[in-house]
């Protein structure tokens, strides 16, 4: 649900104060990672999938070990599972990760001529790829306007006050109405380093938060 804080909020002055929060947070490295590799679409979805539930120090490494073995589709879609397994250790879930990588390589040569789909609809028949990947390969790799919702946007979100959601999936749909496009790619960008250095999930550091004036804390217990 929208908030009616929501429909009065200074998306303007929130986005420019977080922005610069930002320049003085340590970058996520699987961000820096993406940055670097950013219009390429097959190395920005395979880091992304790598990405779920793994440390961004551990997706980094781990995605530049099986880039340099399967810098492209045919390359990748050609490895054995075991070895995929053996590259992407120890990133989490890194089995079930290993098949899911395989096979999206595979079907993205069988169906797409070896390069990643540019629609959500497209992406979202990978294997492995959910609405938060396929919106943040729309947005890093293919420069389309898309929020991409992981735990801590939907956590600071709702913290703030603009929504009132309880899935990742509503508080995408709620943001796309009351977000402006302009903000939609570089949200999660600044959102995810917030909430991991200030705007912890629990006991946050509010008293060095530089978005107290726009933030509610709703659901804050008790901050530091």
């Amino acid at each position: 649900m929208i908030t009616d804080y929501a429909r009065t909020f200074d998306y303007d002055g929130f986005m420019e104060e977080l922005e610069a929060a930002f320049q003085g947070y340590g970058k996520a490295a699987v961000r820096d990672f993406v940055a670097m590799k950013r219009r390429d679409p097959f190395r920005v979805l395979i880091g992304t999938i790598l990405s779920s539930r793994t440390k961004d120090e551990v997706t980094s490494v781990a995605s530049e070990r099986l880039f340099a073995e399967a810098p492209d589709t045919e390359a990748l879609a050609a490895l054995p599972e075991v070895e995929i397994e053996e590259l992407i250790y120890p990133v989490g879930f890194y089995k079930t990760k290993a098949k899911h990588l395989q096979a999206t390589a595979r079907m993205l040569l069988e169906h797409y001529g070896g390069e990643v789909p540019s629609t959500l609809a497209e992406l979202l028949k990978l294997p492995g790829v959910g609405r938060k990947t396929a919106n943040l390969v729309l947005g890093e790799a293919f420069g389309t306007n898309a929020i991409c919702v992981d735990t801590h946007v939907h956590r600071i979100s709702n913290r703030v006050g603009l929504v009132e959601t309880g899935t990742p999936q509503e508080t995408e749909r709620d943001l796309e109405a009351i977000l402006p496009e302009r903000y939609w790619i570089r949200y999660n960008y600044h959102l995810v380093a917030h909430g991991q250095e200030i705007c912890k999930p629990i006991s946050p550091y509010c008293s060095r938060c530089a978005l107290t004036p726009y933030c509610r804390r709703i659901g804050v217990a008790r901050s530091r």
